[in-house]
């Protein structure tokens, strides 16, 4: 579905709804924002273990770029259960949903806002969460855009090192080596700081610790590549699918298995340079620029506002944290990672996981797009 001229412009209400749904599995916190249409998706968010909708998206949703596609898709955040700020510790009757009981609470909330098609956007466990409701529903979902994705359970070498790691490290400090690569938490220690002292003040740590057990238990994402030739019913991914991972992430290895499982003609990696284990905090404007072309290749969003898009996304030069205050520290990074993009491309070349803004939206629409508006990571 491509947009008519006369959506282009349109605007939804900034209703914003906070609701707890109930789902077969417990109930999980939601955020809703703008009105649904019918021939539109919604935007679905899902965060990582330790964070919640707002230190996980906050910082892309409340960047100035992002504006542009919040004006045309409604957006619903979603977070599990007991994960929301102020969460009471949950019941000790309670059993933790496991990963494919969590994607199965998704149904349940289209239901309850009346959404009939998402895309998705998820991070970590959030990621694997949506790709599985993806897989169960594909009917339901148009898109996904899956950062640090592990599509792998975990084997008994890395199960007996969590257990070790529980033994010796506090929640907080398991959860930080999980959302950040070795060299970030030993330089960036602003940002480092900040995620501590969010996951052991605004967390509730019984319940952080239970939404990361039940993450480190997750069975293998069953998803084959297609192969010509051979069988075309292999189960995957039936949507556009967009791969993104900064290259200090820790979930860098896992992102491009990932990749090589899924079906190549719908699925598109997007590896950052110079970029930590959160993309979307670390380095929101390519985050949102590249989310814009994805949008743009479904049909959701105009050409006029991608050139919008453009001369704004070149003069951007700030971050917002996810508390609203401006970090300067993130800036210098995302303006050194401008700087040197072209010279990172010379050293390692083109791959595969280095593709430009232009290759998202073509990929889903097989059309030429200017090269003056796209940027490579």
């Amino acid at each position: 579905m491509v947009l008519e001229e006369n959506e282009s412009d349109s605007v939804f209400e900034p209703q914003i709804i906070e609701e707890h749904v109930e789902t077969p599995f417990g109930n999980v916190h939601c955020f809703m924002t703008g009105t649904p249409r019918a021939n539109r998706p919604v935007i679905l968010t899902f965060h990582d273990v330790g964070l919640n909708h707002k230190s996980c998206f906050a910082t892309m949703f409340n960047n100035e770029d992002m504006q542009e596609i919040i004006r045309h898709l409604p957006f619903c955040h979603v977070e599990a259960p007991g994960q929301h700020e102020g969460a009471k510790t949950l019941p000790s009757t309670y059993i933790y949903p496991s990963m494919d009981q969590l994607s199965e609470t998704l149904p349940a909330v289209l239901k309850h806002f009346g959404l009939r098609s998402v895309i998705g956007l998820g991070v970590g466990a959030g990621a694997y969460i949506l790709a599985k409701f993806a897989l169960n529903h594909p009917d339901l979902v148009d898109g996904l855009v899956l950062i640090n994705i592990n599509p792998n359970a975990e084997g008994l070498i890395d199960s007996f090192a969590n257990k070790i790691t529980e033994w010796t490290h506090t929640l907080p400090d398991t959860i930080i080596t999980h959302l950040f690569g070795k060299a970030e938490i030993e330089t960036n220690h602003d940002l480092i700081a900040t995620y501590r002292h969010h996951i052991t003040t605004t967390m509730n740590q019984s319940n952080v610790s239970q939404f990361f057990r039940a993450y480190n238990s997750r069975s293998v994402l069953e998803v084959e590549r297609p192969v010509p030739g051979g069988n075309i019913n292999v189960r995957t991914l039936k949507c556009s699918t967009l791969l993104i991972v900064g290259d200090n992430s820790p979930a860098v290895d896992a992102v491009v298995d990932c990749n090589s499982k899924l079906n190549p003609t719908k699925t598109t990696l997007l590896k950052m340079a110079d970029c930590g284990g959160l993309p979307q905090v670390d380095q929101p404007a390519k985050v949102i620029e590249a989310f814009k072309y994805f949008i743009q290749g479904m049909g959701y969003l105009s050409s006029a506002s991608m050139t919008r898009l453009r001369s704004r996304t070149t003069s951007s030069s700030s971050i917002s944290s996810f508390d609203g205050s401006r970090s300067r520290s993130h800036t210098n990074e995302l303006q050194r990672g401008r700087t040197d993009s072209h010279g990172t491309e010379d050293k390692r070349g083109r791959s595969h996981t280095d593709v430009s803004m232009e290759s998202i939206s073509n990929k889903n629409v097989h059309q030429t797009i200017s090269k003056s508006t796209g940027i490579a990571c």
